[in-house]
C-alpha cells in the first residue's frame, strides 16, 4: 500500500483548516499541519480535526514546508508520496486522488494541480495571481521548454524525488523552485486540472500589495537564476 503524507503550511487559518483536514481522503496516512506563528485557533482546530501539528516560528511558506519535511525525515517509515496543499480551503482536498494518480501509475514523479480557468470559481484568483502565473510559466516555457501552466500549491511528489531537489527557499519562491529544479533535473512531471474556489479569509500573499510584489520578485528571481545555469 502506498504511504502518502500531506503537509499543510498554516498561518491564521482557524476558520478553514478543519475543513481541509476533514476532506482529505482516508488513504492518507498522516496529515501534518505546520503552524507558522498563528495568533488564532489554528493549532487547536487542526489537532481537533486529527492532524499532527508542528510549530515553525520563522515566518515563511518555505520555512513551514521545510519544517514538515524535517519531521517526516525523522520517522522510521518514510512515505512514498508527499502532497502539499494550502490551509485556506481554496482547493478541493478530495481531489488529492487525482493529483497522486499519475505517480501511482508510475508515469511521472511530480504532479502540479493546475487551476485552469474553466474550473475556477470567479474571483478565486486575483488579477495579479493570474498575471504572475502566466508570466512565470511563459518564462519557464521560453527558457526550459516547460509545459507548466500554473504554480499551483496543490501538488504531489515522490518522497525520494523531493529530497533530491534539495529545497531551500524559505518564503514565496517555494513552488517555483520545486518546478525549476524538476526541470533542470529532467524529472518526469505533469499537470492535473483541479477545481479552485474563493479562499476562506484574506491571502497573506496575493491579498496584499506588499505580498504580491515580494512574491513576484522572488519568483522571477528564481527563474532568471536558473536560466543562467
Amino acid at each position: 500500500m502506498t504511504n502518502i503524507k500531506v503537509i499543510i503550511p498554516a498561518f491564521n487559518e482557524a476558520d478553514s483548516i478543519a475543513h481541509v483536514i476533514k476532506e482529505i481522503p482516508s488513504l492518507v496516512s498522516e496529515v501534518i499541519v505546520v503552524n507558522n506563528n498563528s495568533t488564532d485557533n489554528t493549532v487547536e482546530n487542526a489537532k481537533n480535526a486529527g492532524a499532527t501539528v508542528l510549530t515553525e516560528t520563522k515566518m515563511g511558506y518555505g520555512y513551514a514546508c521545510l519544517a514538515g519535511m524535517k519531521y517526516v525525515s525523522t520517522q522510521e517509515v518514510k512515505p512514498d508520496i508527499i502532497v502539499f496543499i494550502d490551509g485556506d480551503y481554496s482547493d478541493y482536498p478530495e481531489e488529492l486522488t487525482k493529483i497522486i494518480q499519475p505517480i501511482i501509475d508510475k508515469k511521472v514523479n511530480f504532479v502540479v494541480g493546475a487551476r485552469v480557468k474553466e474550473l475556477r470559481e470567479e474571483g478565486s484568483m486575483t488579477p495579479q495571481q493570474i498575471f504572475g502565473n502566466w508570466l512565470a510559466t511563459s518564462l519557464m516555457k521560453l527558457f526550459f521548454r516547460a509545459t507548466f501552466t500554473d504554480l499551483g500549491p496543490f501538488r504531489a511528489i515522490k518522497y525520494h524525488t523531493l529530497l533530491s531537489l534539495n529545497m531551500e527557499d524559505k518564503t514565496y519562491g517555494w513552488t517555483v523552485e520545486m518546478q525549476l529544479k524538476a526541470l533542470k533535473k529532467k524529472i518526469a512531471y505533469t499537470e492535473v486540472p483541479v477545481r479552485y474556489k474563493k479562499r476562506i479569509g484574506i491571502s497573506k500573499v496575493s491579498g496584499t500589495v506588499k505580498g504580491s510584489i515580494f512574491a513576484g520578485i522572488k519568483i522571477l528571481g528564481w527563474i532568471f537564476k536558473y536560466s543562467m545555469k
